[in-house]
C-alpha cells in the first residue's frame, strides 16, 4: 500500500514548480506581485499590541486566536497560551503547556482547547489557565478544536473525527476517515452544532454526522479529482467551513466553492475556485481568497463573480474576514489588506509582523485582531 504523504500548499506548489521545471528550462517561477498603490480611505487604529511567544512558527501553522466574550485567547508554536482582555490588552494568565501546539485555538462553553504535533488535545480553563484534561488521538491537530458544551471535536491530520467528553476528556466517538493518497497539510476547522459535527476532508467532501454518535447524517462532494497526477487530484478541503445561519460555505484546492444547506447537504449554489484558506461571507455576498492570489467577491443569488481583485498575485494571501464594509486578509509580508466589499477596490493597509501574517483575522465586532508569524498580535479599529 502507498504511504500517505502530506504536504502544505507551499510544499505542493513548490513540487508544480519543480515538475514544470523540468518540462522547460525557459519558464521561472514569477516572484509575488509589488505592492500595489492606491488611495488610502481608511484609517486603522492600533489599540493595542502584545508579542506572543515565538508566534506561528515555521511549520506553516494557522494559531489564529479565539474570543469568549471579553477574553483573547492565543498560543504560539512551543506551547505558551496567554488569555488577555480583548479590549485593554491586559494578560491576564498563562500557561506554558512545553509541548509544540500546531492547531488554532478553540475557546467556548468555559473551555480553551488546542491540539499539539504529538497528537494530543489539551483542554485548559479558560478563567484560570489551569489544565482540565489531555487526550491523546490519532495523529497531529493542525485546526482548532470546536466545542459546543457537550463535547469537543477535532479533526486530526489523517481525516479522523474524534469527540471527547467536554467535562471529562473520555472519548465518547470516533469516525474513521481513508485520507486521499496525497493532500496539503493540513485540515479546517469542523463546525459543531447542537446536533451535527461537520467537517470538510481531503477528498473534497464534506460531511456531517451525529454530534452525539458519530452517525453519518448526509455527505456532499465539493471538489472531483482530476488529472493524471496526484498533485493535480488534490481536492483538498483545508480552509475551514463556514456557518452562517442555516447556510454552510465550503472551498477546495482546485475544486470548488459551495454554499449547502446545513441540515440535509443540499448544493445551493456552486463555482469554481482553488483555495487553502477559505471564506468570509457578507452583504450577501462570499468573498474567497484564491491559491493564485486573487480574491473575488461572489453573488449569492447568481453565484457569478461580482468583482475579482489580482494585484496581489502569488503573495500567499491569508483566509479573509468581513470588517465593517470591508473585507481584510493578510499576506506573506506581513501586510493587513482591506478591500471593498462593493467592489473590491483597496481602501486600506496596515503592516503587522514582517514575518508575515497568515492566519486569518479575527474580527469581534468593531474590534480586528491580527496574530503575525513572528507572534505579534495586534488589536484594530477603524478611525
Amino acid at each position: 500500500m502507498r504511504d500517505v504523504m502530506r504536504w502544505k500548499n507551499a510544499a505542493v506548489l513548490a513540487l508544480a514548480v519543480v515538475v514544470v521545471g523540468c518540462s522547460s528550462n525557459t519558464k521561472k517561477e514569477l516572484p509575488p506581485a509589488e505592492l500595489p498603490k492606491f488611495e488610502r480611505e481608511v484609517q486603522l487604529k492600533k489599540e493595542w499590541s502584545r508579542s506572543i511567544g515565538k508566534g506561528q512558527g515555521e511549520t506553516f501553522n494557522m494559531l489564529t486566536p479565539a474570543v469568549e466574550g471579553d477574553r483573547l485567547f492565543a498560543a504560539d508554536v512551543e506551547g505558551l497560551v496567554v488569555a488577555l482582555d480583548r479590549l485593554s490588552g491586559k494578560v491576564l494568565w498563562k500557561n506554558d503547556l512545553e509541548v509544540p501546539v500546531s492547531g488554532a485555538v478553540g475557546a467556548g462553553y468555559g473551555l480553551v482547547t488546542m491540539g499539539t504535533l504529538k497528537g494530543e488535545v489539551i483542554a485548559l480553563d479558560a478563567s484560570s489557565g489551569e489544565e482540565k484534561w489531555r487526550a491523546r488521538v490519532t495523529s497531529e491537530v493542525l485546526s482548532a478544536p470546536a466545542v459546543n458544551g457537550d463535547v469537543v471535536l477535532v479533526q486530526t491530520q489523517d481525516d479522523r473525527l474524534i469527540a471527547f467528553d467536554a467535562d471529562t476528556g473520555n472519548q465518547r466517538w470516533i469516525f474513521e476517515n481513508t485520507p486521499a493518497v496525497l493532500t496539503l497539510r493540513g485540515t479546517g476547522s469542523p463546525v459543531l452544532t447542537n446536533r451535527l459535527a461537520i467537517a470538510g476532508l481531503s477528498s473534497g467532501k464534506v460531511i456531517a454526522l451525529d454530534a452525539q454518535r458519530g452517525i453519518p447524517v448526509w455527505e456532499q462532494r465539493v471538489a472531483i479529482p482530476q488529472g493524471r497526477s496526484e498533485l493535480e487530484r488534490v481536492v483538498d478541503i483545508d480552509g475551514g467551513l463556514l456557518l452562517s445561519g442555516g447556510t454552510l460555505y465550503a472551498v477546495s484546492y482546485q475544486g470548488r466553492v459551495a454554499a449547502m444547506e446545513l441540515e440535509s447537504g443540499r448544493i445551493l449554489w456552486q463555482r469554481e475556485a482553488s483555495s487553502s484558506v477559505g471564506v468570509a461571507q457578507g452583504f450577501g455576498n462570499v468573498y474567497v481568497s484564491l491559491a493564485s492570489g486573487t480574491v473575488e467577491g461572489i453573488d449569492e443569488r447568481s453565484a457569478s463573480a461580482l468583482w475579482s481583485n489580482d494585484a496581489l498575485a502569488r503573495r500567499q494571501l491569508s483566509a479573509p474576514e468581513v470588517f465593517s464594509s470591508y473585507v481584510a486578509f493578510g499576506d506573506l509580508e506581513g501586510y493587513l489588506h482591506l478591500i471593498s466589499q462593493v467592489d473590491g477596490r483597496f481602501v486600506g493597509r496596515e503592516r503587522i509582523d514582517s514575518d508575515g501574517l497568515r492566519a486569518r483575522p479575527l474580527v469581534v465586532g468593531d474590534w480586528l485582531y491580527a496574530f503575525g508569524n513572528g507572534g505579534n498580535l495586534v488589536a484594530l479599529t477603524i478611525k
